[in-house]
């Protein structure tokens, strides 16, 4: 037997006794029989509390999604609140349509209520924007919500915000991480009886409040007037889209919304996808089929907690899946365009983009005159920048991240997909109004900005040995990095981790003036950008592509233009995988 074979089972045998339940002994000890890779994995190592949080596989082990790692990440944030002295302090708990995502928010307000922490609890699945929104609505310390986004159903996770509404950001995670490390069992876990009275249901005040937040972002004064008869499909993937975005479409004035009936029940085991992952073609597949049969102007589909909503829209006789990045240029076009239109433009508005999303963004921005702050990936640093810029002039107006993340106005401090299905909705209805498709305002934007065209490959690393892989590859590019992608020079080298941005034909080096994180980019003499960046949240490392013409290109020969930019984009896939 290995040494690292005798840690598991002496770390699982833990588990075949009290303070564990009756079911958790049992089937860990048929897991300590049976033996094997399975064991290993879910033993070897502590489930990591990163700076997002949790997320992993649901299961029994140390290294899984339970009741047990909830708790025990729970009383660790509770440690944290009642450390920094708070007055009266309070903690906001939603979850997603997740198998156990109820179970553990019920955990999760137990262990507070524990700790004599009041804990505001949602009465079913909410979206996690609604979830940021209710923590500033209600005054809260901070907020959980237990969902794993778009990851597949085997997936659960524990994300944490603080009394801003946004992810938690320095020196609360890098705090909150250290308590949790310091909770060495479930037999240090203070929990209260179900009936807590610090354990309150969140009344359906603040679902209302929150409708009246995503009706306040409407910009077009006929659909505010009278509605929109446009043909949209909508597809909640089996998610809180069901309880969210249907009902914020309908009060928004989209009366002709068809949802995708085999798709519409909330259900955590996604039945119908494989994944519920709107930015993946395939989880949208159902809902173009109904929107090519009703002659559907536009199709969108959200993840299970609506944050992410990907689209499809008409070419011709066949659809076409928009990336994040054609998204988010058309979202934030619109609404810079209609804010200004509706007189709501204010001296000190601005935008917010992350390093890997298209400057597409950043060049609307300054076509309007207005600042475009670039962020480190993740929409906790844009939440960050609302809450830094909160006593200055102006206020954030509209960006995201090319992972299918939008977030408008500053009521919400996550990304948004609720609020972003309106305002696409809004934006394809206001095209239709001038006899155009959202690919035709896409071409307006391209023939004023250039054509770009950006694209995503994540390579999966499962387990311990891919975790180590994916450090390996990411240290090679730091000591042995490359002079050339696919036929062009690099010239300049970022590298997150260390805050440097390393000029390779001088020799130069500048600061990039941004926290640490583990992300490196090459830009190349055509201004080509590649970004490598493991996932926090899944077992991969993801390339980032970003290629772009001239507005000239874009008016002589749009589509040969865009055509040899995809071309561009595979030969530099093929080069990095």
């Amino acid at each position: 037997m290995t040494e690292l074979e005798q840690k598991v089972r002496e770390r699982a045998a833990e588990w075949t006794q009290a303070p564990f339940d009756e079911v958790t002994q049992q089937e860990v000890a048929a897991m300590l029989e049976a033996g094997g890779d399975a064991l290993i994995e879910a033993f070897y190592t502590d489930l990591e509390f990163g700076t997002g949080g949790l997320r992993g596989i649901m299961g029994h082990g140390t290294n899984r999604m339970n009741a047990y790692t909830v708790a025990m990440a729970t009383q660790g944030l509770a440690n944290y609140i009642k450390a920094a002295k708070v007055e009266a302090p309070a903690v906001a708990i939603a979850h997603d349509s997740r198998n156990r995502s109820p179970e553990f928010a019920r955990v999760a307000a137990e262990v507070l209520a524990g700790n004599g922490i009041r804990a505001h609890l949602f009465s079913e699945l909410r979206p996690t924007p609604e979830l940021s929104f209710a923590v500033r609505h209600l005054g809260c310390t901070a907020g959980i919500v237990l969902t794993a986004s778009h990851n597949p159903k085997e997936y659960n996770g524990y994300k944490v915000y603080w009394t801003d509404g946004g992810q938690i950001v320095p020196p609360h995670d890098t705090g909150i991480i250290a308590e949790v490390r310091r909770v060495t069992g479930p037999s240090t876990v203070q929990r209260a009886a179900a009936d807590s009275p610090l354990i309150e249901t969140i009344s359906e005040s603040v679902d209302e409040a929150y409708r009246d937040v995503l009706k306040s972002y409407r910009l077009h004064p006929g659909l505010i007037a009278t509605g929109s008869d446009l043909p949209i499909v909508y597809t909640p993937l089996h998610g809180t889209g069901a309880v969210s975005v249907t009902p914020a479409l309908a009060a928004n004035g989209f009366r002709n919304v068809q949802v995708v009936a085999s798709q519409a029940e909330p259900d955590g085991n996604f039945p119908t996808v494989h994944s519920p992952n709107p930015e993946e073609g395939a989880a949208l597949e159902s809902a173009i089929a109904l929107g090519q049969s009703l002659g559907a102007a536009l199709v969108m589909g959200t993840d299970p907690d609506s944050d992410r909503v990907g689209i499809a829209v008409p070419e011709g006789d066949d659809w076409r899946l928009l990336n994040g990045n054609e998204t988010g240029a058309l979202l934030v076009d619109y609404v810079i365009s209609a804010t200004r239109s509706a007189g709501r433009l204010q001296p000190g508005d601005y935008l917010a983009k992350t390093v890997v999303t298209s400057d597409l963004i950043a060049s609307l921005g300054r076509e309007s005159g207005l600042p475009v702050y670039e962020t480190l990936t993740g929409f906790k640093w844009i939440a960050d920048v609302i809450r830094r810029r909160e006593s200055e002039p102006g206020s954030f107006l509209v960006g995201g991240e090319e992972s299918y993340g939008y977030l408008i106005g500053e009521a919400v401090r996550d990304k948004d997909a609720v609020a972003a299905a309106c305002l696409i909705a809004e934006c394809a209805h206001a095209a239709a109004e001038e006899g155009k498709t959202l690919l035709d305002k896409l071409r307006e934007i391209h023939e004023r900005h250039g054509v770009w065209q950006e694209a995503l490959i994540s390579i999966k690393k499962e387990g311990r040995q891919g975790k180590a892989e994916i450090a390996a590859m990411m240290e090679s590019f730091r000591m042995d990095t490359p002079r050339e992608l696919a036929g062009e020079t690099i010239v300049e080298f970022r590298d997150y981790r260390d805050g440097k941005v390393r000029n390779l034909i001088t020799g130069d080096t500048t600061d990039i003036g941004l926290p640490s994180s583990n992300v490196v980019s090459f830009r190349t003499e055509l201004g080509t950008l590649v970004t490598a960046r493991p996932s926090g949240t899944e077992p991969k490392i993801k390339f980032y592509f970003s290629v772009h013409s001239t507005s000239e290109a874009a008016r002589e020969d749009y589509e040969g233009t865009r055509q040899q930019l995809l071309n561009r984009i595979e030969s530099l896939k093929a080069a990095v995988v």
